[in-house]
């Protein structure tokens, strides 16, 4: 069955018990459950019963599609996502955005927990995404391309949505909180970085490392979604003097789950500005 098939079979299972139509998509990363707890429910679909998604294997991560109101708007939210260190091919990992798009979703909003590596940050500030550097050794849109998913070469260079950045850097300023910008540089995991690596992401650019994200914000792009993505600074890796003597995922999901208030705070209050 082609891709295009699989997404349409999904969609229409989705459509067949639920009657909302959100606008707005959420992907909720490590420690970052919480935030589904703030949505007005309306259905609850357990990943399980899905055509053709995957199920998340990592702690931390839960396993359905929640659907409801945040500020009066309607949303999606994943609460729980796939990554390809898991061992799902990169399909798997994309394809609740492909979902997402076909149920009417115009912006994507995105969580995840990194390690940080930008002078000044500490761990448990935020970081709006401005740009990427991907790193993955799969590019989600390898192969033949369907005109009806998006275009063969799309754009990268507005790959994350100026209007949502700003608004996002408003409301953190709002509630003081602090939050930075900068570039996130997407890698496979599990493992988490030598220092050397840390060196060396930061050399070529990056501000932010994490295992995720990449590949979804890929397809929305493809398929003409807008996107805005904010990251929980789990641990410092670089500059040496800063780096922590000791990370594991425990340590990332308390770090994160400590800075989901603020996280949240800023997501609702940017859903509720956004034009959709």
């Amino acid at each position: 069955m082609e891709l295009y098939d699989k997404i349409q079979e999904c969609v229409s299972y989705i459509q067949s018990k639920v009657t909302t139509q959100p606008k707005i998509g959420i992907i909720l990363g490590s420690g970052l459950s919480n935030l589904a707890k703030e949505i007005e429910v309306s259905h609850t679909l357990s990943y399980n019963d899905l055509p053709h998604f995957s199920q998340s294997t990592v702690k931390g991560h839960g396993g359905s599609l929640v659907f409801g109101k945040i500020n009066g708007k309607e949303v999606v939210c994943m609460s729980g996502r796939f990554h390809y260190y898991e061992g799902h091919s990169i399909e798997a990992v994309t394809f609740p955005v492909r979902v997402m798009k076909f149920l009417g979703v115009s912006h994507l909003l995105v969580s995840n927990a990194s390690g940080g590596m930008k002078v000044g940050m500490e761990v448990g500030d935020l970081m709006i995404i401005t740009d990427h550097i991907n790193l993955q050794p799969e590019h989600p849109l390898r192969g033949k391309n369907d005109e009806r998913l998006g275009p063969r070469f799309p754009g990268m260079l507005d790959t994350y949505d100026k209007e949502m950045i700003q608004i996002g850097l408003n409301i953190a300023k709002r509630i003081d909180a602090r939050c930075h910008t900068g570039v996130y540089v997407g890698v496979q995991g599990p493992t988490f970085e030598t220092p050397s690596e840390y060196q060396y992401f930061a050399r070529i650019g990056g501000d932010a490392v994490g295992m995720s994200t990449v590949p979804e914000v890929i397809v929305a792009r493809h398929g003409g979604m807008k996107v805005f993505a904010i990251s929980v600074v789990s641990d410092i890796g670089y500059p040496f003097e800063t780096m922590d003597e000791k990370i594991s995922h425990d340590i990332v999901l308390a770090k994160a789950s400590a800075a989901e208030p603020v996280m949240t705070a800023i997501i609702k209050d940017l859903i509720k500005e956004v034009n959709v």
